[in-house]
Formats: structure tokens, C-alpha cells, sequence
């Protein structure tokens, strides 16, 4: 008699969120779009909008020689019809000059909605530490 496979859970919204992040870290921008929905808007540090995961990838290869997340956690927020996802870290690379950065915090914020990410919303503090790098205190 052989015993039935266990069902894979489906995944939660912060676990879709999770391996979105892990894969758009490597970078593999076309397996972290597995878990948007096509055409989602992500709007990135400095009010840019992107529509694909290559976008955010692209910008980053212009700003960092290399740069990663440490999630410290995630916020979950389930509503009704969508959850919203926080996840907070810091992140650490190397700047194009290749100093070395860690400590950067950043917070992003996703809308899932029916097992997909539809939104999202990046900040960080990159840019302060590119202007204090510079000498301008703003």
C-alpha cells in the first residue's frame, strides 16, 4: 500500500514576497517576475516607475557594483481582497567605486492580491548616503 504525497501548501503572502525578493537579488529579474502579476507597477526610490523587475535591476546595476537585502522581517496586513506586505532590512553592496556599504535600511511594500503581487513600493536611504559621501548634509 502506498501512501499519498503530502499537498504542498500554497504559499503565503509574505513567502511570495520572500522569493520575489530572493530572485530579484540574485539578479534574476524574469524568475522574480514569476510572482507579479504582468504589468504590476513598481515604483522605485526617487518616484520611478518600473513594469517589470528589470527596471529595478537595471537602475541598481547603475548605482551599486552589487547590492543585497538582509530581511530583518514582514509586516503583514491581510485585508478583505489584497494583503499588504512589508518587508524591512538593511541592505549592503559595494557602491560603483567599490566601497563597501551596510546598514542601508530600506522598507518595501507589496500588494498581494490572489497569490500575486500587483504593487510595489520601494524607499531606502541610499540616497542620503550618496549625498553625505559627497559633503552635503540636507
Amino acid at each position: 500500500m502506498s501512501v499519498p504525497a503530502k499537498a504542498e501548501r500554497p504559499m503565503t503572502d509574505a513567502e511570495i514576497v520572500e522569493a520575489y525578493l530572493t530572485a530579484s537579488m540574485i539578479p534574476d529579474p524574469d524568475a522574480a517576475a514569476a510572482y507579479m502579476k504582468p504589468g504590476t507597477v513598481i515604483t522605485f526610490t526617487g518616484g520611478r516607475e518600473f513594469d517589470h523587475p528589470r527596471g529595478p535591476t537595471g537602475f541598481n546595476a547603475n548605482r551599486y557594483r552589487w547590492v543585497k537585502k538582509k530581511m530583518d522581517r514582514f509586516d503583514v496586513c491581510p485585508g478583505t481582497d489584497e494583503t499588504i506586505v512589508y518587508s524591512v532590512g538593511m541592505l549592503y553592496g559595494e557602491w560603483m567605486d567599490g566601497t563597501p556599504f551596510e546598514g542601508n535600511r530600506y522598507v518595501d511594500r507589496f500588494v498581494v492580491r490572489g497569490g500575486q503581487i500587483v504593487k510595489m513600493d520601494v524607499w531606502n536611504d541610499s540616497a542620503e548616503r550618496i549625498l553625505v559621501q559627497r559633503g552635503i548634509e540636507a
